[in-house]
């Protein structure tokens, strides 16, 4: 369902794509709307025809039967303050580079 407000919220996005110059594409797509936080995980603060616009551009990306993209809501961005529990290697928020595949 997509959100149609001018208020922003914090989202989670995560995605599996099976081929690599899609998943390429996808990754320079979600660059352009969040921070990058994990190979495959983006949080995105977003209002909502951003969110929209967002969806719609993953859509026509992705091959609907072997990739898969979940867009977590967390709610009013004003009330998300960004907490990650790492469990392995420490936890750094990746800047914002270039990726060699």
């Amino acid at each position: 369902m997509a959100r149609r407000s001018n208020a922003e919220h914090a989202y989670v996005v995560a995605y599996d794509i099976s081929d690599p110059k899609r998943w390429r594409r996808v990754f320079k797509t979600m660059k352009g709307y969040g921070r990058w936080l994990q190979l495959s995980v983006f949080h995105c603060r977003l209002d909502g025809g951003r969110r929209a616009e967002m969806a719609s551009m993953l859509e026509d990306l992705i091959d609907r039967d072997t990739d898969h993209v979940i867009i977590l809501d967390l709610g009013p961005a004003e009330d998300v303050e960004l907490a990650v529990e790492s469990l392995g290697k420490s936890f750094q928020p990746i800047e914002r580079r270039a990726v060699v595949i």
